[in-house]
């Protein structure tokens, strides 16, 4: 007798194990790993077996039959053309896409990215970053496999000879072995996967309101937690320093470092500044805005809480200041042009027309620290100052206007605890110094 022929896959089984009944289904590959996926479930029932197995069928189908046919890519760039960004937050995204979203799941469609999917993809980010299959090398794709050691022998053009050419070792003259450097595996920080996530997530948020799926896979996703903050200031003999190594090299670029030191803006806060908002009667600086650099292009956004802000600087910055300003007119009458207020404050232009370019100020920094042998970075600066006003025993809310913290000091508590934690000890000797012990009776 013919024996019945087998069940497709996509029908499932259900086999007995002792005293359960265990359900299988094919569920289809792995877009991450390229493994193949079953989905499992038992019960001492074989009726339950049963249901279960019919559940799982629902869940294939609706992934092989969703409501659109949209790719991840797809629904990604969707989402950016419809929703609100700034444009640097609109390249930053596009970048994380390109680079670590649409290589893995970019053609996938929408009801084949699972939760489980997502937590894998973010668990190959978290060991390499570059997704290397634990290889000692890299893949480097152009058209098809690259190996990492190619030899690419001289040989005259033509015709070879009838019984071949010679052999002959690698180093001939004419012949050159090209190598590909050992791959070293380095995981994606938690905070760029977490970015990738919000990507995914936002774009899929996009769809379920769209209706294109029914549920959001994202929003069950596990992500990395967000590291601890853990700033590294300079130290005051490695900021006074710095201040000098700054100003030995150009009075315009110590004027800058020195701002950034003593209030704590940002780069693109500081590179934004115009003359018009400096108050140098008062000794106020407000900070109404950003300059970024994206895809070649300056921009001029609002702050980074959206919010202005006064910071209030001491008579010898204002000093400083008055002698830029100096600097900036005399230049200005050397090639016979009216100042304006409108100018930038810090610019490499003699009419300061044009701001300095990000990039450049951090690189130029970032030299003038190594040649001190100075571990840091312009960031850094911001911690100095903040870390300084706590040290001092400035109230959290005033470290938190300064800086433009928004959440009322939630941010500020967040990332300086550790220097909150030193001032909240010596005011606890200071209140216990100025109470008398009273004698123990005995």
């Amino acid at each position: 007798m013919a024996k019945n022929p087998p069940k497709p896959r996509t029908e499932g089984m259900i086999r007995r194990r002792k005293n359960s009944f265990q359900a299988i289904l094919y569920a289809g590959t792995d877009p991450v790993s390229g493994r193949q996926l079953y989905l499992r479930g038992s019960s001492t029932d074989e009726a339950e077996a049963k249901r279960i197995l019919r559940k799982f069928k629902a869940q294939v189908a609706e992934q092989r039959h969703a409501k659109t046919r949209a790719s991840l890519r797809t629904t990604i760039e969707a989402w950016l053309d419809t929703h609100e960004l700034e444009e640097s937050t609109r390249e930053n995204y596009v970048g994380y896409a390109e680079r670590h979203i649409y290589p893995v799941l970019g053609d996938e469609p929408l009801g084949k990215v699972t939760t489980h999917v997502l937590e894998r993809l973010y668990a190959e980010l978290r060991r390499c970053g570059s997704r290397c299959n634990r290889r000692p090398f890299v893949e480097h794709r152009v058209d098809g496999p690259h190996e990492c050691r190619e030899v690419r022998h001289k040989r005259p053009p033509g015709r070879a000879p009838a019984a071949g050419y010679p052999p002959h070792d690698c180093g001939e003259k004419g012949c050159k072995v090209v190598e590909c450097k050992p791959h070293v595996c380095r995981p994606l920080a938690a905070a760029s996967i977490r970015k990738i996530h919000f990507v995914i997530r936002g774009a899929m948020t996009a769809a379920q309101r769209w209706g294109w799926i029914t549920t959001n896979p994202a929003e069950l996703a596990r992500i990395p937690r967000l590291p601890v903050p853990d700033p590294q200031p300079p130290t005051t003999a490695e900021a006074a320093a710095l201040v000098a190594a700054a100003w030995e090299e150009d009075s315009d670029w110590g004027t800058l470092v020195w701002v950034a030191m003593v209030t704590g803006m940002r780069r693109a806060e500081l590179l934004a500044l115009r003359w018009s908002d400096i108050d140098l009667e008062n000794g106020v600086i407000h900070v109404r805005r950003n300059h970024v650099r994206v895809t070649g292009k300056d921009i001029e956004k609002d702050t980074k809480t959206h919010r202005a802000r006064r910071v209030t600087v001491d008579e010898a910055t204002v000093e400083i200041l008055i002698e830029h300003r100096w600097r900036y007119e005399k230049r200005c009458s050397e090639i016979g042009v009216k100042p304006k207020q409108t100018a930038y404050v810090f610019s490499y232009s003699p009419t300061s027309d044009n701001p300095c370019n990000p990039s450049g100020i951090t690189h130029r920094y970032g030299r003038m620290c190594q040649r001190l042998g100075i571990d840091s970075h312009l960031h850094a600066l911001r911690h100095y100052s903040a870390t300084e006003l706590l040290a001092a025993g400035t109230d959290l809310r005033t470290v938190a206007g300064r800086l433009g913290h928004g959440g009322g000091g939630a941010t500020t508590l967040r990332v300086y605890a550790a220097w909150v934690d030193g001032s909240d000890r010596r005011a606890a000797e200071l209140l216990g110094s100025r109470m008398r012990r009273p004698s123990t009776l005995t």
